[in-house]
């Protein structure tokens, strides 16, 4: 716990337009902080017990998705009498079990699908018009397996067919994002695993362009429950600053004891890799009833 206190009041990494200050902070800092995180912030239980989707949380017809992504300008606006809005509803998993969660209004499932994060468009004639709405269900891969999960089903005058969008209120609810925070850019973007002990990663890092050839090594630091990914890079910078660029690689992690059910966490992000590519996840999944 004191290295976690040490390593929160430690300097990061400083930007400033096209400089950057390099990270004070080693691999290991980063690595126990996101450890802790993962387990006092809520995210375990989550994981092991809640609601996480590993899709989109929308289902619409073909054309449907053909005319929205041609029409990339449009927003969103209410255009007809809307429903009451349930108090609750439940979550059920093809095993079983079941959760029951909170749910939002179709005025705020609206909203979640328009790139203006509002209920319109800057035009309002440049809006899909939602007429009405019917409080329903759909199908939704989850971390847990495939659920049958609450749903507004969208209807609008001017789109060829209906929109389905998650209604389960997950703000209040509970989200790993939320519990880990949201505001942290992963440094490792994925990985494969190559049989139970090795995996293949893919990360970025950033060096200082016209500085002596930086040393990028992979790092892995393994906990019963968690086995936590990162990178270092050590550059040689006399004066401190420097032009900074992105670059990525891959490479290869042999584990000492194999992945099993343990979560994969980034190091930077502290949150699962696997989520921040809706990537399948090594990891166990909870079967018991709720």
């Amino acid at each position: 716990m004191l290295r976690l206190l040490v390593t929160l009041l430690a300097v990061t990494a400083l930007a400033r337009g096209d400089h950057l200050l390099l990270q004070s902070l080693t691999f290991d800092d980063y690595a126990t902080r996101a450890v802790w995180t993962w387990r006092l912030s809520g995210a375990a239980e989550i994981w092991r017990n809640g609601f996480v989707p590993m899709g989109g949380l929308s289902q619409m017809q073909q054309n449907v998705k053909e005319q929205i992504l041609r029409d990339e300008e449009y927003g969103f606006a209410v255009a007809g009498p809307l429903p009451a809005t349930p108090k609750e509803a439940w979550i059920r998993w093809d095993d079983g079990s079941t959760i029951r969660v909170p749910v939002i209004s179709a005025r705020q499932a609206l909203v979640a699908l328009s790139p203006y994060e509002t209920e319109a468009s800057v035009q309002d004639d440049q809006a899909y018009k939602m007429t009405s709405a019917t409080f329903t269900t759909m199908r939704l891969r989850t971390l847990r397996g495939i659920a049958t999960v609450p749903a507004w089903r969208l209807y609008f005058s001017n789109l060829p067919g209906p929109i389905d969008h998650l209604a389960v209120d997950q703000t209040t609810l509970g989200t790993i994002e939320g519990a880990v925070g949201r505001d942290r850019p992963y440094e490792v973007t994925g990985f494969q695993m190559l049989d139970e002990q090795t995996l293949r990663v893919s990360y970025d890092y950033g060096v200082c362009l016209g500085r002596s050839t930086p040393t990028v090594r992979l790092r892995s630091n393994e906990r019963d429950d968690v086995v936590v990914l990162g990178v270092e890079v050590h550059q040689h910078i006399p004066n401190g600053l420097c032009a900074g660029v992105g670059k990525s690689g891959e490479g290869v992690v042999r584990l000492g004891e194999p992945l099993g059910d343990r979560v994969v966490l980034d190091a930077k992000s502290r949150g699962p890799i696997c989520l921040h590519w809706s990537a399948p996840c090594h990891a166990g999944q909870s079967t018991s009833a709720s």
